[in-house]
């Protein structure tokens, strides 16, 4: 590392790499730069771990599990057990959460300090120059950082509730939501996208009322309208209200703490009266106070910053990984861009994303896997296809486990038999896409799951007659 002058004369601090936010891409991004040889810099102004392990997976998919628990000693009947009453303790609940998130982000912090050449600064960066960032430190002053390769790792944050909202209306975020220590009575959610329908359903689970408020005709806009409403069957049944083609205009404090949410619906407007309002519709990208201008960095009329097959932006040297970028905001999405960048700037690789794979699993109870082609894309793109799909009751392992909610639906080619896509709502329907994953990788036409021996009885073994119940054949 050494100093330099800039264009203002101020000195600066001058490293081979800095990266932007260690979230799930530029924390391992950090740490291999830096065991390669090369001096690196790491700038988080928040919290190390990114939303993954702070707000979003880690987080939630602890809260989820605590549901689980409920749901289930409430369905004790069904099984022959009895049980008592089912109570949430949201103090324990809150606490456990955070007791996994520390054990997460401790051993993420944990790396950064034991790497060698590694400089980890808390702080605001932004870009005073296309290879120039200035840090505002969380503790005061500023340091000013020279690299000739960037990495923007910044994310996203929950998008502003849309409609009239009263001052001091208190409205809960997919972050806030994670710290209460009462259970709502009554819980209101505007959005009908993963994170919506997963706290929707914990939430009732846990023992609230839920109403679900999706602005769109269907929930889970971008899946096809079948698996769409065969999910809008299975939260009903859970008990959650849903109003589709629904948004907020009027939200406004109701009583010492609760909202009054006033709806626009297809039969006119609504008032619901709750005691608490989760906004859940969509979020944005963390790009408006990075002074991207003055690097030259474009951005796309919803702010994330486009970039190449090889994550590059327009600027040569400054790259954008994980959510920050256009596309699916998923975990394993950012760790992927972490080993695109790894092979092609640390070991001289050629690896892009072009043409990958980008699966991702919602983890509503039962899950719903995605992989590959939905049958709307396989339309819209034309591509010759054949579904094959089946229910879960079909399923001797869901129906033994008294879960026998959902539906198995596969896209396969009809010319050479490999799989195209996936979309598997079931009893641990992201495992099963993983393995329809697997021969998708493996170049399997769908033939050798049909005609493979799983053990019985598992959920593997829904694959054999999954295969057998195309369509175009019934």
């Amino acid at each position: 590392m050494t100093a330099s002058s800039t264009n203002n004369s101020q000195a600066s601090e001058r490293f081979d790499v800095a990266i932007i936010g260690a979230g799930q891409a530029g924390g391992p991004l950090a740490t291999a730069f830096a065991n390669a040889g090369r001096s690196t810099v790491l700038i988080e102004r928040k919290r190390v771990g990114g939303t993954c392990v702070n707000e979003g997976c880690t987080p939630t998919k602890t809260l989820i599990a605590s549901g689980a628990v409920a749901w289930r000693a409430r369905r004790g009947k069904e099984f022959g057990i009895e049980t008592g009453e089912i109570g949430a303790d949201m103090p324990a609940i809150r606490d456990r959460v955070a007791g996994v998130v520390k054990v997460w982000r401790e051993g993420s912090e944990k790396g950064i300090a034991e790497t060698k050449g590694l400089t980890f600064i808390k702080g605001q960066a932004r870009f005073v120059g296309p290879k120039e960032l200035r840090v505002a430190l969380n503790g005061g002053g500023e340091r000013t950082i020279a690299a000739e390769t960037i990495i923007i790792n910044v994310g996203e944050r929950p998008a502003p509730l849309r409609g009239e909202v009263a001052p001091g209306t208190p409205i809960l975020t997919s972050t806030s939501i994670l710290q209460l220590t009462t259970l709502p009575d009554h819980l209101v959610v505007v959005g009908g996208g993963p994170v919506g329908l997963e706290f929707a359903q914990v939430f009732r689970r846990l023992g609230s009322e839920v109403t679900l408020v999706q602005h769109g005709k269907q929930l889970l806009p971008h899946e096809d309208p079948d698996i769409a409403e065969a999910m809008r069957q299975i939260l009903e049944e859970d008990g959650i209200a849903i109003h589709l083609g629904s948004g907020t205009e009027q939200v406004a404090p109701a009583g010492s703490s609760g909202v009054e949410v006033t709806l626009s619906t297809p039969d006119g407007p609504k008032t619901i009266r709750a005691s608490h309002l989760l906004a859940a519709a969509g979020r944005v990208p963390n790009t408006d106070d990075l002074g991207l201008d003055a690097a030259g960095i474009e951005r796309d009329k919803k702010g994330y910053i486009p970039t190449s097959d090889t994550l590059e932006t327009n600027v040569p040297g400054v790259y954008a990984v994980g959510d920050v970028r256009p596309g699916l905001k998923f975990t394993h999405i950012s760790y992927d861009d972490y080993r695109v960048l790894q092979s092609t700037l640390i070991e001289g690789g050629h690896r892009s994303i072009a043409g990958r794979q980008e699966p991702y699993t919602i983890f509503t109870d039962p899950q719903l896997g995605r992989i590959g082609l939905s049958e709307t894309q396989a339309r819209e793109q034309g591509v010759a296809y054949r579904v094959a799909q089946m229910p879960m009751e079909r399923v001797a392992r869901a129906y033994e486990t008294n879960e026998p909610r959902g539906v198995m639906k596969v896209l396969v080619d009809p010319a050479s038999e490999l799989i195209l896509g996936a979309a598997i709502l079931g009893l641990d329907g992201g495992e099963i896409m993983a393995m329809l994953q697997i021969a998708m990788l493996g170049k399997l036409p769908y033939t050798a799951l049909r005609d493979g021996i799983f053990a019985h009885p598992t959920l593997a073994e829904g694959l054999n007659n999954l295969f057998f119940s195309f369509r175009d054949d019934e």
